[in-house]
């Protein structure tokens, strides 16, 4: 059992998926704190400071398991979770037709265990079809995901090319984690 630091239902979709039991409850921390234009180190900050919150709030009777994703554009552009309908449409812009990494890291902590992993997924993607991206930002289906993407989802049929773990893509390295379990 563990405790999934965080409010992602695709996190939790993933453990439900390698049957993994938790809890989930995320703590308060605010991101928007975080000023780093790096990808690498934005989800850095942000999954440690998502955990430092956590043994604060929840403590670490049950293992701790914090995380944080952004896309990153070809040039390094940082694409982080769209705050309208407007953003999501300019952001899932800059990705159609582009190639993109979806850049995630975690944090599990343990009474005797910590264990801290960046991995990142790379996609090539066709470009987006107009009406398509029209139902999909109508349908809100890309609020609270990094870039507004959903490799699971929306964005799948659009794939040209992926290097790299598509859970990773969706926040959470779950072959890393396993691993460690």
């Amino acid at each position: 059992m563990l405790h999934l630091a965080s409010n992602s239902i695709s996190r939790a979709k993933l453990l439900n998926q390698f049957n993994i039991d938790f809890i989930q409850k995320a703590p308060t921390y605010d991101e928007e704190q975080i000023t780093t234009k790096i990808a690498k180190d934005f989800v850095y900050i942000a999954s440690k400071g998502k955990l430092e919150s956590a043994l604060r709030e929840f403590g670490l009777e049950t293992p701790l398991l914090t995380a944080d994703s952004v896309i990153a554009t070809a040039d390094g552009t940082i694409l982080r979770k769209p705050k309208s309908r407007d953003d999501a449409k300019r952001i899932l812009q800059m990705q159609s037709g582009s190639q993109i990494a979806i850049i995630s890291a975690m944090h599990y902590k343990t009474k005797s265990f910590y264990l801290c992993d960046i991995s990142a997924t790379y996609y090539k993607f066709a470009p987006f079809e107009k009406d398509d991206l029209e139902n999909y930002l109508e349908g809100g289906l890309w609020q609270g995901k990094a870039g507004g993407c959903m490799v699971e989802g929306f964005c799948k049929k659009y794939i040209e090319s992926v290097n790299g773990y598509e859970s990773t893509a969706m926040g959470l390295n779950v072959e890393r984690l396993m691993g460690w379990l």
